[in-house]
């Protein structure tokens, strides 16, 4: 497998993840916060307020804007990675040499998991206030919150950092 068949496959991967999780950012802004029939908590004083389902739906768009910019950004280091396959291209006959800066496409790379990375967060934050909205509010000390909530930003945050340093470790490279 050659070097640019590698960073093909890994940037239709990030496309894809980032495919999957816009899907997930619209699943979410279709959901109705305010419906009182989708609370699965009694006690009026860890109902979650209006202010939490202003912030779902501003993070499911940060998210979304997110994913969008990342993928976006992954599609034209793409088309510049396979520019690079050929070193000429004929264009109305005249043969043009490809140069393509490695180094802007490393920028490029890194800008694109920024993205990833941002859209991941907003996302996050997005399913802390969905589980609040369904469960209570965190500072109501539910359990049940907390067990969804805690995992989600333990597993999240681990796997973001993996992420970081795999794509630190990979600029570098």
């Amino acid at each position: 497998m050659t070097a640019i068949s590698i960073h093909v496959t890994a940037l239709d991967g990030i496309i894809h993840v980032n495919s999957l999780f816009t899907f997930a950012v619209f699943v979410g802004l279709a959901w109705n916060p305010r419906d009182p029939n989708n609370r699965l908590t009694d006690d009026p004083k860890c109902e979650a307020g209006p202010k939490i389902a202003e912030d779902l739906v501003a993070f499911h768009v940060y998210s979304f804007a997110s994913f969008l910019f990342s993928s976006l950004i992954a599609m034209c280091i793409k088309q510049l990675t396979r520019l690079t396959e050929d070193a000429h291209v004929e264009i109305h006959g005249v043969d043009i040499a490809v140069v393509v800066n490695k180094y802007l496409v490393q920028i490029g790379y890194v800008v694109c998991a920024v993205g990833s990375v941002a859209g991941c967060v907003c996302l996050m934050l997005a399913l802390r206030n969905v589980v609040q909205i369904k469960l209570g509010t965190l500072g109501c000390g539910s359990p049940h919150t907390s067990a969804a909530v805690y995992p989600l930003f333990i597993f999240g945050i681990a796997g973001l950092i993996f992420y970081v340093f795999t794509i630190v470790y990979a600029f570098f490279v």
